[in-house]
């Protein structure tokens, strides 16, 4: 059975800088600022939660269906996933449009500086959920605005439960729009800071929110998770990264793990645990897709499902 990933399918454009942006940018000439870096190295990489969520997914043997607007320059990318295996029937094309793309600059000290082009996702409204009997879950992860509100309605008419991920989108709905999300979806995920907002925003607790779905799943990074189920938490804790080289699409891995225990029928705890083991291991490689997992996935039913 196959999950339905809805969400952002981007490339990313990263650069460093040897310096320190503090030594460039003046505090009191910010009102003319004209500003100019030299960066030796840039790297062009597969991103996007979509595009991330299907790669982690697909590592650990399941199914991902990834749904998403992409632009006219998106060949390489739409061939990678398909000689991968990904079915990429969902992944649309629109002529005379830019796939998404993160344009981010780093400095020494890790500090960024970043831009987003969305460019075609904007238009993953566009983009239709239906029932289908191969499609057993799904998930909404950062898109456009209209194509989340849309899709949330999409898969709950259509009877296929589905993971709610705000991400970075959460600020772009209030309490209300909020709400509603959490009445349509099946469980949440969210980081510790967007728990914080999405809680103060629809003014429940997270032990109140997961009295709404089925669970709540909050990520704390190098500290692990909590898993809320019926207004109880239980505190997954952390796996040690073997080092921690770029932390991108460490969420993306995690919730590709989540939905691969779903699609086998574990429960959150178990789907939490296999999440810490995936984002541990990605953190040591750069880029949101450029890990492999063929250890981790042969021993993933002795270890995770019981």
């Amino acid at each position: 059975m196959s999950a339905l990933i809805c969400g952002s399918i981007a490339i990313d454009t990263i650069m460093s800088f040897d310096g320190r942006f503090s030594d460039r940018i003046l505090p009191d000439q910010i009102h003319i600022l004209n500003l100019s870096f030299i960066v030796p190295t840039l790297r062009r990489d597969f991103g996007g939660c979509a595009g991330n969520i299907a790669y982690a997914l697909q590592q650990l043997g399941g199914q991902p269906l990834p749904m998403g607007t992409v632009g006219s320059d998106a060949a390489e990318y739409i061939k990678r996933m398909a000689d991968m295996g990904i079915n990429t029937e969902f992944v649309a094309a629109v002529e005379g449009t830019y796939t998404a793309q993160a344009m981010i600059m780093a400095d020494q000290d890790a500090n960024q500086i970043a831009a987003f082009h969305p460019g075609a996702m904007m238009l993953s409204h566009t983009l239709k959920i239906t029932s289908r009997d191969d499609i057993k879950l799904g998930i909404i992860a950062p898109d456009s605005r209209d194509g989340m509100l849309q899709h949330a309605e999409q898969f709950k008419s259509a009877n296929i439960p589905f993971v709610f991920d705000p991400g970075q989108n959460l600020a772009l709905f209030d309490g209300k729009e909020l709400s509603h999300f959490i009445d349509l979806a099946t469980w949440i995920t969210v980081n510790d800071y967007e728990a914080r907002l999405l809680c103060d925003r629809t003014g429940l607790s997270c032990a109140e929110l997961s009295m709404k779905v089925k669970g709540l799943i909050v990520t704390l990074g190098a500290d692990g998770c909590e898993v809320w189920v019926n207004g109880e938490r239980t505190t997954i804790p952390p796996v040690k990264a073997i080092e921690v080289v770029d932390p991108t699409g460490c969420g993306d891995a995690f919730r590709g793990a989540l939905l691969f225990g779903l699609e086998q029928g574990w429960s959150l705890v178990q789907c939490a645990v296999l999440g810490n083991r995936v984002g541990a291991h990605k953190i040591a490689h750069r880029g949101g897709q450029s890990y492999t997992l063929e250890t981790l996935s042969m021993n993933r039913s002795q270890n995770f499902a019981h």
